[in-house]
């Protein structure tokens, strides 16, 4: 592999995004239920995301190999491709989003046994985990926080 860059996202990133957040999805989430359409995804992100939210881009050979999206002191996106696994690119798209940060909160699937161990890996610790009832997908999760002064 090769090295990557990273940057703040511009609107004419948004249908890379889209795409590679459903690639990861399918890729590495089977379980979870396919319940947009492509042009869906691309319109969440135009209508949701872009607009509310700090996106970060990590590109590598011309080509976009993972992005993370916060708003506030929510991680709500960070996705990477899985060939780019264990290359330290979700790290330094975390880092670039903790930076200004004293807090940081996100979800992720409780089934999502790679994510858990990534976050946990990275100072976050488990706040709560819920039956799903309350996401779209329906689909058990977990709710992680990081602050920056907790004791690791």
């Amino acid at each position: 592999m090769s090295l990557f860059t990273l940057r703040r996202a511009t609107p004419s990133d948004m249908p890379d995004v889209a795409a590679l957040n459903r690639h990861v999805r399918r890729t590495c989430l089977p379980y979870l239920p396919d319940l947009h359409t492509p042009e869906e995804d691309l319109a969440f992100f135009r209508e949701h995301v872009f607009p509310t939210s700090e996106v970060w881009l990590a590109h590598a050979e011309e080509r976009l190999i993972g992005f993370a999206g916060a708003r506030l002191d929510w991680l709500d996106h960070l996705y990477v491709d899985p060939a780019w696994h264990g290359c330290g690119v979700g790290q330094a798209l975390l880092a670039a989003v903790k930076e200004d940060r004293p807090e940081l909160n996100l979800w992720t699937f409780q089934d999502n046994a790679q994510a858990r161990r990534f976050y946990e890996r990275h100072g976050f610790c488990l706040i709560a985990t819920t039956d799903g009832s309350a996401n779209e997908e329906r689909m058990p999760d977990a709710h992680y926080r990081w602050t920056r002064d907790q004791p690791l």
